[in-house]
C-alpha cells in the first residue's frame, strides 16, 4: 500500500462483495452480478461507482429502501415501447432487464425505448450504452438523481448532474463510448476525494453558500457545477424530465437523496433507448464507418508535436484503465476498509482484504 491507496485483487473483491449481498437477502447469481458491476467500475477508473458503493447499497438493504428482488415489473409493453417498475430493486439488476429488452424491441421495430420508474442507482451509464453495442445496437441511456445543480445564476438546487451514455458498435468490436454527467464532476467523484482525504479543483462545486470550494466535505453540503455552464444545466433538465415523465416516475426534488435517509426510496428513474442500425444502413458499413471516426480521432495530431500519447476517443481512457487493472485494483484505504467493516458487520468473511489494512500508508 503506498500512500492512501491500496492495491487489491479483483478476485479477492468480487467474493467479498458478492458474499456480502448474497448474505443481505440477493440471490446469488444477482449478488455477483452487482458485485461484478461494482468491481468493474474501479477497473475502468471510475471509483465513484465502484466498490464504495457496496456500503451505501448494503445500508439500504438493512433500512428497507432497496429490495432484493431480482426483475423489473413490466407495466407496459407495447410494439417498441416499454415501461418497467423496479420496485426499488439493484440498479444493476433493472437497468440490465431494461437495455436487454429495449434491444429486443429494436431488433423488431428499429428502435427500443424502455423507461424505468422506482429505480436505484446503477452505477455507470455507460455499462448499459455499451450492452446494446455488444449485440449490434447503439445504446443511449439516462437517469436523472436528486437536485445538485443550481440554474443559471441561481441559488437553489434544482436539477441533479443527471448523466447520459452513447455507445455505438464499431468494426474492431470495441464500442465508441461517450458518458458523461452533467455537472462539471460526479458527486461520487467529490464522495471519494473526500474519502481519500484529497482536494477537489475549484469548479467542480460550491460551498452551501454558493462559493467555489476545493473542500470535497463542503461540496458535499453545497451544489456541484454544471458542466458548461447553461448548456449542462439545460442538458441535465431534458434528461430529468425525459426519464421522468416518460416513465411516470420521480423528477426533480421527487428524487431523494442517494445517502439520505436509508429508510426511504431514492425514486429515480432512467431511459433505455436501442437503435438497431440494420434497420437504416448496412450494420457492416455503420460498424466500420464508426471505426474510421474513431481511427481518425486517434490518429489526429497533438497541438504539442513533442507529445507522443495519441488525441483519446470517447472511452479509450476507460478502457485503457480496464487493461491496466484487470487483476488488481487500486482502491482508496477508508473505501477498503468500510468494505471491510461492512463485510465482518454482516458476518461475511474477508479473506485477503484485512492483511492489507495492516500495512499503514506512507
Amino acid at each position: 500500500m503506498s500512500g492512501a491507496t491500496a492495491r487489491v485483487a479483483v478476485a479477492d473483491l468480487l467474493e467479498v462483495t458478492a458474499d456480502l449481498f448474497a448474505t443481505l437477502g440477493l440471490p446469488r447469481e444477482a449478488a455477483a452480478e452487482v458485485a461484478e458491476a461494482l468491481v468493474s467500475a474501479d477497473q475502468e477508473g471510475q471509483a465513484s461507482h465502484g466498490v464504495m458503493m457496496a456500503e451505501l447499497y448494503a445500508r439500504r438493504i438493512i433500512g428497507g429502501s432497496v429490495t432484493t428482488r431480482t426483475q423489473a415489473e413490466v407495466v407496459v409493453d407495447r410494439g417498441a415501447i416499454g415501461v418497467l417498475d423496479a420496485g426499488n430493486a439493484l440498479g444493476q439488476l433493472t437497468a440490465r432487464q431494461a437495455i436487454d429488452l429495449a434491444c429486443d424491441k429494436a431488433a423488431g421495430h428499429g428502435v427500443g425505448v424502455v423507461a424505468v420508474r422506482n429505480a436505484n442507482h446503477f452505477g455507470t451509464a455507460s455499462r448499459y450504452a455499451e450492452r446494446a453495442a455488444a449485440r449490434g445496437m447503439v445504446g443511449i441511456v439516462m437517469c436523472n438523481t436528486r437536485p445538485l445543480m443550481p440554474a443559471p445564476g441561481g441559488a437553489e438546487r434544482i436539477v441533479g448532474n443527471n448523466p447520459i451514455a452513447i455507445a455505438l458498435p464499431t468494426a474492431s468490436g470495441e464500442p465508441v463510448s461517450f458518458d458523461m454527467a452533467t455537472s462539471q464532476a460526479a458527486m461520487g467523484k467529490i464522495r471519494h476525494a473526500a474519502a481519500a482525504g484529497s482536494r477537489i479543483p475549484s469548479d467542480w462545486a460550491t460551498d452551501a453558500n454558493g462559493v467555489a470550494t476545493s473542500d470535497p466535505n463542503a461540496a458535499i453540503q453545497g451544489m456541484l457545477l454544471p458542466a458548461a455552464g447553461p448548456k449542462g444545466f439545460g442538458l441535465a433538465l431534458m434528461i430529468d424530465l425525459l426519464s421522468g415523465l416518460l416513465s411516470g416516475g420521480g423528477w426533480g426534488d421527487a428524487v431523494t437523496p442517494l445517502f439520505g435517509d436509508m429508510t426511504v426510496p431514492y425514486n429515480a428513474s432512467q431511459l433505455f433507448i436501442a437503435i438497431d442500425p440494420g434497420h437504416f444502413v448496412a450494420p457492416e458499413a455503420f460498424a466500420e464507418q464508426a471505426q474510421r471516426a474513431v481511427e481518425r480521432v486517434r490518429a489526429s495530431p497533438r497541438a504539442d508535436p513533442t507529445d507522443p500519447t495519441p488525441c483519446r476517443a470517447p472511452g479509450d481512457a476507460r478502457r485503457r484503465a480496464r487493461e491496466e487493472n484487470r487483476e488488481t485494483v487500486p482502491l482508496a484505504r477508508a473505501v477498503l476498509v468500510n468494505l471491510v467493516a461492512t463485510a465482518k458487520q454482516n458476518g461475511v468473511a474477508v479473506g485477503r482484504l484485512e492483511p492489507l489494512l495492516a500495512t499503514r500508508p506512507t
